[in-house]
């Protein structure tokens, strides 16, 4: 069926408009809100546990040395039932055997009945943990308490063999997981809301952010919804219709969109030569100039051996030259008073032919002039 020009002209005015909408709610560089906060009290919670992982093929723990594992195989057989003379410990002698640290994250919302992993990790001398099962362990929580008991055989992605002269290895052979190899046994209670209120907690604190967050909040629930009361917190009070449905409340926020700002910042690592720059980096004008100095000095041997039939020895003499190349320096004037972007201040830096190693001893000297406007952090 043909549309007549007036519908034709009205889907396009309703497409139209659509799009200035979706540009109006969606600025340039726009995140979400649970992208870059989260509700206070909503984390994970550290477990940790000891165990012991059997079934190794003779590469446990040695009994002579990792007392402690000797004495949980004692107190682990009395539990079952094994009655040992604590008097003939030393004679257990067993080398499939090791001690392990257990480690979890209870997530929040966790229920009793539910699953997490786990990471298992030697703390003996066991040589690997490949081919071994975690026996019946309890992870504790900073309180004492039991949270979640793990179990089951791990996987560790490595193996580790040799002898006496050699040996093969690849990977990590000591440190092993079990995914969902816990079972939730006490999870742990979540306020939300209980005073009609909301606390969002931004990963990194800043003013600017923190108030884009509120004015994005009070635009979608009406003003005087959000106040952000700190850089790192922003308060939100719960519509009395979204009290019944605090979930759906919840979800609507988080995908709201902001613009998020921060800190112009310029990161270096030294020892790997590696540098990040935030796109706030701004630079004054400033002169560089660069040029490298290298500095070669070469041991050669010569030998001195007498004619023939002559009376002499022969002998070694070392030849030693040192040879000092110095590029030509080069001034290069980077003027940025009219703003640039991250590319081209790395073209202009590039072209003075500055390796990432240089470009680390270039930053902290145009820091130290008061060109370069952020913040230089060096790692």
């Amino acid at each position: 069926m043909r549309q007549s020009p007036p519908t034709l002209l009205l889907l396009a005015a309703t497409l139209v408009a659509a799009l200035v909408t979706t540009l109006v709610a969606a600025p340039a560089g726009a995140v979400r809100v649970k992208d870059i906060a989260q509700l206070h009290g909503v984390r994970n919670n550290q477990l940790l546990g000891y165990g012991l992982i059997t079934g190794l093929n003779g590469s446990g723990d040695d009994m002579k040395k990792s007392v402690f594992t000797l004495q949980a195989i004692y107190n682990m057989m009395t539990r079952q039932g094994i009655t040992i003379n604590p008097d003939n410990i030393n004679d257990i002698k067993v080398k499939n055997v090791a001690a392990v640290m257990v480690t979890s994250a209870l997530p929040p919302f966790a229920r009793s009945g539910s699953t997490i992993d786990v990471e298992v990790s030697s703390i003996g001398d066991a040589k690997s943990l490949a081919g071994g099962t975690l026996l019946m362990t309890p992870l504790l929580g900073a309180d004492g308490k039991v949270y979640a008991v793990a179990q089951g055989p791990m996987t560790i992605g490595a193996f580790s063999y040799g002898g006496k002269s050699a040996q093969v290895q690849k990977n990590h052979p000591t440190v092993g997981r079990i995914t969902g190899g816990a079972i939730v046994e006490r999870s742990i209670p979540v306020d939300l809301g209980g005073n009609g209120q909301l606390q969002y907690q931004l990963r990194e604190a800043d003013f600017t952010t923190a108030a884009n967050m509120a004015t994005a909040i009070n635009r979608r629930f009406g003003d005087g919804t959000a106040f952000p009361d700190s850089p790192a917190t922003v308060q939100v009070t719960i519509p009395d219709d979204s009290t019944a449905q605090l979930v759906n409340f919840i979800a609507e926020v988080e995908i709201l969109e902001l613009e998020a700002d921060s800190t112009a910042r310029v990161v270096v690592n030294e020892r790997t030569g590696t540098i990040v720059m935030g796109k706030e980096v701004k630079l004054s004008t400033v002169a560089v100039s660069h040029g490298n100095l290298s500095l070669i000095i070469r041991d050669d041997y010569a030998v001195s051996q007498p004619a023939p039939f002559g009376e002499g020895e022969t002998v070694i003499t070392p030849q030693t030259t040192a040879t000092v190349v110095e590029e030509d320096g080069q001034l290069v004037l980077l003027d940025m008073q009219k703003g640039v972007s991250l590319g081209e201040i790395a073209n202009a830096l590039n072209a003075i032919g500055a390796t990432p190693r240089d470009l680390i001893a270039i930053f902290q000297a145009i820091k130290a002039s008061g060109s370069l406007h952020g913040e230089l952090i060096i790692l």
